[in-house]
């Protein structure tokens, strides 16, 4: 019987080609609104790590004066001393813990055929790797050892590797970086998360190509590098030179806990410590937080507010389109009354009407869902070429690409079931009588 309604469908549609185009952009108008700008949300609101994401925490302390708050609305600092990161890294109370800056590194290739370059780099300790899950393509990270020694080694991204060597192995062989030799004891396979959670708030790019050098973060700063973001609240001037003494925040602190008790047992570690630092007289006050990924990741207002509000807007904009399209196939049913009438004298009955009219409403579905995806692709390319670091990003995946027949048709069989309903209870005798 499915074919008889598909033809039947097919045909009543062609008669009214003009009544079918508008029902079918109505509905492809509200679906590409509401993909496109649900695939933005998606990528700016899913999970960078979703492998590790339930493990891994941000603690936060608050070193700043009273009468000088962090900020008048009770926020906490989001980053930390030097001496506070690295005590929290060597207490070593968590599962792993790595302290981390972001910093703009000039790379000079050792061939002298090859321009040097500027790229992003990461200043970090030992523990990055293997707590985030990186994968590599050859070696490994560095130890704990080689961040107490100050080694001079580094890990590479996989596009890096590429540029400077052709995709070979090259750990073992060195490369420049601020004029100093590091040797590439590992280099990453493609590893981009987004948003780059890491160094949320840290400077650099938050989405995009990866970073190019991750770098001990001792031998860095000894190396003279700096962080891309230092945030000062003492008196005296900030000498980059000396952070590591200085009145200043600049480093952010990821760890790793495997479960409830791990996550009370360290909140009550860092309460701890912010106590000790104030009987120390470092702090004025024990203010400490410690945020999941993703609540740090809404803490820091990843999603931005116009683009939920776009997102909302847009599939109010597709229920619009729904209503419409509802009205559309209800005065087309009431323009077949007597068809419908003829049909049910005949001996056709109620759930046949009822059927052959919903398939009517999928086939409108389907076909919006086509053109839905054209005007979607229109309007990520629009997004594309917007000056925003995500823009790039903003692509169809296949999954996106099923959601949108799968919301084509469920609109379009919601928006099938008052005429289709209407049309059914439709009485044979006074349509023939008319007629």
């Amino acid at each position: 019987m499915l074919g008889y309604y598909l033809d039947l469908a097919l045909r009543s549609l062609k008669r009214n080609q003009v009544l079918t185009a508008l029902m079918v952009l109505s509905l492809a108008l509200g679906i590409g609104a509401s993909i496109t700008t649900l695939t933005v949300f998606r990528l700016l609101s899913g999970d960078p790590l979703p492998q590790r994401s339930s493990q891994l925490f941000y603690p936060q302390l608050d070193p700043y004066p009273i009468d000088q708050p962090f900020s008048r609305s009770g926020k906490m600092p989001w980053l930390m001393t030097y001496i506070d990161a690295m005590n929290l890294v060597h207490a070593r109370k968590a599962q792993r813990q790595a302290a981390m800056a972001m910093t703009q590194v000039k790379v000079i290739p050792m061939d002298a055929g090859k321009k040097p370059f500027f790229s992003d780099g990461v200043m970090t300790t030992a523990d990055f790797f293997p707590m985030f899950d990186t994968p590599f393509q050859y070696g490994a990270g560095w130890s704990g050892a080689d961040d107490d020694s100050r080694a001079q080694v580094v890990v590479i991204a996989g596009f890096l590797n590429d540029k400077l060597f052709g995709g070979a192995n090259s750990v073992g062989r060195n490369i420049r970086i601020e004029g100093h030799d590091f040797r590439i004891v590992g280099v990453l396979r493609h590893w981009e998360p987004e948003p780059r959670f890491y160094g949320l708030r840290l400077g650099g790019h938050d989405y995009g190509q990866g970073d190019a050098v991750f770098m001990p973060l001792q031998s860095a700063r000894a190396d003279g590098m700096s962080p891309q973001v230092t945030l000062s609240f003492g008196p005296e001037s900030t000498d980059v030179a000396h952070l590591e003494n200085a009145s200043s925040i600049w480093l952010g602190v990821w760890v790793q806990l495997s479960g409830a008790a791990d996550v009370s047992a360290y909140r009550t570690f860092l309460s701890h410590y912010a106590a000790q630092q104030v009987s120390l007289g470092r702090f004025q006050r024990p203010r400490v937080s410690l945020s999941g990924l993703t609540q740090w990741l809404d803490d820091q207002g990843v999603v931005p507010d116009d683009v939920r509000l776009q997102v909302g807007m847009a599939f109010g904009f597709l229920l619009i389109c729904v209503v419409n399209t509802v009205g559309l196939l209800l005065a087309k049913c009431l323009r077949r009354s007597r068809e419908i009438g003829v049909r049910r004298a005949l001996g056709a009955s109620r759930g046949a009407i009822f059927a052959q009219f919903m398939v009517e409403a999928a086939i409108i579905g389907v076909a919006g869902g086509v053109l839905g995806l054209v005007f979607a692709e229109l309007g990520l390319w629009g997004v594309r070429q917007q000056p925003v670091e995500y823009a790039s990003l903003a692509h169809l995946d296949f999954g996106m690409f099923a959601f949108t027949f799968a919301v084509a048709l469920v609109a379009s069989l919601f928006a099938g079931l008052l005429p289709s309903w209407r049309a059914c209870v439709v009485a044979p005798a006074p349509q023939l009588k008319i007629a």
